[in-house]
């Protein structure tokens, strides 16, 4: 597979797909006290073809059923992503009234286009102890992210990734992209956004060097070994200590896919996670990728035994780029993120 970054190397080089955060940080916050959370939602204005796949064992999660290649429904308005627990899916709520204030949803009434039932599955991280427990993200929280929505994607402490914690170090926000170059799949693009929040270690003990750097090499990054005292101190950090923790995120293409193409793309992104995080899918992640699919790109018929779907060769393609996103997207939260509540940076760890 030969392909190219996108123009932003972002989430958003799938054409209709938007990203907003909204968060509350206090400068001197603390573990157990101040504000240090929020939320992040991709909006799809139009609806797109959309599945999930869950592997962690501890996930929290809204709509999720809902999208199941067997049930009825099969295109999301908006997807959320979000801090705060169980208690964060309350975010959703102001996604869905931002999405009905612009007539975005599922019409319900051909007279009234103002009948709408917008359809926002969402994910959460465990981050309550970054912070004070009880400020976690609210409907207002949703609305503000689905309104300050646009192309262009912040990434590291922000959104949903404020109170994100990457086993010893700071988690956050990141992303990533490809426009595919050859075979079957030939510009056709892949994209991915991830809130890296995981019990499981980012970077190698030995190297200093993030997981995720294996498929690309640490060059792409800009990266190098860090001096044998500055991986000394990052070896010493206490490790993260809580039961729950959990990464979550998005990954799209603007391929003509059907839900049940959509949930093998969301399936194997989860390569990307296991590349960039050890271990991953712990009892202790809710490990959770949500796969949308605008459709603008439509597949053409290949020589396939009619046994086989006809975008077989396509999807592979895809599937191998989107675990690819990921897994670079981990970096990408990891080298993006600055310190929060005392959780060093892995930026300030292993200065360039």
């Amino acid at each position: 597979m030969t392909a190219v970054t996108g123009a932003r190397d972002a989430l958003t080089d799938v054409a209709g797909l938007l990203v907003g955060h909204h968060h509350v940080l206090d400068p001197d916050a603390a573990i157990g006290s101040g504000a240090a959370t929020g939320c992040t939602v991709v909006r799809i204005p139009g609806g797109a073809v959309a599945a999930v796949d869950v592997r962690g064992g501890g996930p929290g999660t809204r709509e999720t059923d809902l999208l199941d290649p067997a049930n009825t429904v099969t295109r999301v308005d908006a997807l959320l992503l979000t801090g705060g627990s169980a208690y964060g899916l309350a975010a959703a709520d102001g996604v869905m009234r931002l999405l009905e204030e612009n007539g975005e949803g599922i019409p319900m009434d051909p007279a009234d286009p103002s009948r709408v039932v917008p359809i926002v599955p969402g994910a959460v991280i465990f981050d309550l102890p970054v912070g004070d427990w009880r400020i976690r993200p609210t409907a207002e929280f949703g609305y503000l992210a689905a309104r300050d929505a646009t192309a262009d994607v912040a990434r590291g402490s922000v959104g949903a990734g404020v109170g994100a914690r990457a086993g010893s170090i700071k988690g956050g926000v990141g992303t990533a992209s490809v426009v595919l170059g050859d075979g079957p799949a030939a510009g056709i693009t892949v994209s991915a956004l991830v809130v890296a929040n995981p019990v499981g270690s980012v970077f190698d003990p030995r190297t200093g060097l993030p997981w995720g750097v294996g498929t690309d090499g640490p060059a792409r990054f800009g990266l190098r070994p860090p001096t044998p005292e500055r991986l000394a101190e990052a070896n010493a950090l206490p490790v993260k200590g809580t039961v729950l923790n959990t990464t979550i995120g998005v990954v799209a293409t603007d391929a003509a896919l059907g839900t049940t193409a959509c949930r093998r793309l969301a399936i194997t992104a989860h390569d990307g996670l296991a590349r960039a995080i050890r271990p991953a899918h712990s009892p202790l992640d809710g490990d959770t990728l949500f796969a949308v699919a605008t459709g603008a790109v439509p597949i053409s018929d290949t020589a396939l035994p009619a046994a086989f779907p006809p975008e077989l060769l396509v999807l592979d393609a895809l599937c191998t780029a989107a675990a690819v996103c990921v897994e670079r997207a981990v970096v990408d939260a990891v080298l993006s993120a600055s310190t929060v509540a005392g959780i060093p940076a892995y930026r300030d760890l292993f200065p360039a």
